[in-house]
């Protein structure tokens, strides 16, 4: 007898003295339906639209890594819609500085952390 038939053997048997010692027909033993929930918790993410917010909060950690110390105290990100990040912007002045001088590198970080898709455009806001 190969050992996956003795393994079946001792299945049988044991099944066979606990329906006899319970006085009850025993149940099949039911098969291991674990699964990993990090999939099924994006995929709730995604059908209840939490995703893009989540996405939000991690662009908004990132602001000041990538603009630095003073763009970051007078702007912050307020939302991204369709692949455009859409920027808080305090005065005037900042805003020219950002639009005119500083966008095309901040786009080029955003995207080089957060992906090309994900981040397409920049807009700046008063």
């Amino acid at each position: 007898m190969d050992s996956d038939g003795r393994k079946l053997f001792f299945k049988n048997c044991r099944s066979r003295l606990l329906e006899e010692w319970r006085g009850l027909p025993q149940d099949a033993l039911r098969p291991d339906r674990a699964a990993q929930i990090g999939p099924t918790v994006q995929a709730l993410l995604a059908g209840l639209g939490l995703e893009d917010r989540l996405d939000d909060q991690e662009i908004a950690a990132a602001w000041k890594d990538v603009v630095g110390e003073f763009l970051a105290t007078h702007s912050a990100p307020v939302g991204l819609k369709d692949g455009t990040l859409i920027v808080r912007v305090l005065q005037p002045t900042v805003r020219y500085e950002l639009d005119r001088v500083w966008k095309k590198k901040i786009l080029d970080s955003l995207q080089e952390r957060f992906s090309k898709t994900k981040i397409r455009d920049l807009r700046f806001q008063l």
